[in-house]
């Protein structure tokens, strides 16, 4: 499944416009945290900008999943460079072929900049599925309040209420905190599936 409106820029740009370790921070993703003792699903490696210190600070292994073979293969080799042996990227259409993990096998699964996809429900419902009880679907996307450099057009840019409505739909995640504020352009969604 390609996501409508979902190309990357060049790495260099892209990465400007994230400011990764505090979003992983916020999501509580930090080395010395509960959070990073599993494994966590990745929908949509890229560059691997997150993917990468993810895996650094991951006492489990990070599977991450993309469409695109010149992502995936990216993602590897940036891997590699850095000597993280605790990363499985693939190649993988997860809506029509799922995750190809155990259900409940993983702590957390992250959903950045994806939800504008043509069936959001579905993408937060494989998620659910993937992760254990307790566990954590981590949603990041642009904001739609003000002018962004990158994203898709606002027409089918999510806001936090849609996406709180998806995860009702999709069933079985909780929403127990208010939107994370990840300046300057996302905001970001905890979502829990209750024990």
């Amino acid at each position: 499944m390609n996501i409508r409106e979902s190309g990357l820029p060049a790495q260099d740009y892209w990465e400007t416009l994230l400011d990764v370790p505090f979003i992983l921070d916020a999501f509580g993703f930090r080395s010395d945290s509960a959070a990073t003792t599993g494994d966590i699903a990745e929908l949509g490696c890229g560059y691997g900008t997150f993917t990468l210190p993810l895996a650094a600070r991951l006492r489990g292994t990070v599977h991450t999943f993309d469409i695109d073979p010149a992502m995936v293969a990216t993602t590897t080799a940036r891997a590699t460079a850095a000597g993280l042996t605790n990363l499985r990227a693939s190649v993988r259409d997860i809506a029509t072929s799922g995750y190809d993990l155990p259900p409940a096998s993983c702590s957390a699964a992250l959903l950045f900049n994806i939800l504008h996809a043509e069936d959001p429900v579905a993408l937060l419902r494989s998620a659910r599925d993937l992760v254990r009880p307790d566990g954590v679907v981590a949603v990041i996307h642009w904001r739609s309040d003000l002018p962004t450099p990158r994203g898709p057009s606002l027409a089918i840019r999510p806001t936090p209420a849609q996406i709180f409505a998806w995860a009702a739909s999709a069933g079985g995640l909780t929403a127990p905190a208010a939107p994370l504020d990840l300046p300057p352009w996302h905001y970001g969604l905890k979502l829990l599936r209750p024990s």
